[in-house]
């Protein structure tokens, strides 16, 4: 379990495209100074203030599609940065999709994406992503891009079942 990791050039003649960069560090919020992974998860979060993200076909397409780039796009970065490197966050962007997606599934974007329910997502997100409940230390220990992301998408799985939860939790007391 590591909460900061340090960013580290393990290979800097490896030149790694712009594309690559630009996806795998979610627009480059992989590159702030610390706690990346979260900064790359809470920036999962504004693109539901794009109208219609939120939609469950195009939210469940575009996860699909970014999960097949990133793991292109995250071992182009390995090679550069190694084994999960912090600069790769897109792997947290799409946990916090599928975190919001579940509970969008359960609820409706209405309870889905109200401020309550999105830090509940968050938080839940965070902590299956920190501790990485079985299968996600399974994926973590794979050294590959599949393995960078996987483990952010059981942590997602986890995450939305978790707040779907605390959310009706929450309703049945209040």
């Amino acid at each position: 379990m590591r909460i900061l990791k340090k960013k580290i050039i393990i290979n800097p003649l490896e030149k790694v495209d712009f594309f690559s960069v630009l996806i795998s560090s979610g627009i480059f919020t992989g590159f702030f100074p610390f706690a990346s992974g979260t900064v790359g998860s809470l920036f999962g979060l504004v693109f539901f203030i794009i109208p219609g993200f939120s939609d469950i076909s195009v939210l469940s397409a575009i996860t699909i599609a970014v999960f097949v780039l990133s793991i292109y796009t995250s071992e182009r970065m390995m090679k550069r940065y190694g084994d999960d490197p912090s600069v790769v966050v897109i792997d947290e962007i799409i946990g916090m999709w599928i975190t919001v997606l579940i509970v969008i599934i359960w609820f409706s974007e209405s309870i889905a994406l109200t401020p309550l329910a999105l830090m509940i997502s968050f938080l839940a997100f965070r902590i299956f992503d920190i501790f990485k409940l079985f299968p996600a230390n399974y994926f973590d220990k794979m050294k590959s891009g599949f393995g960078i992301v996987m483990d952010d998408v059981v942590s997602g799985i986890y995450a939305g079942v978790l707040s779907s939860l605390v959310i009706i939790l929450i309703k049945k007391l209040f």
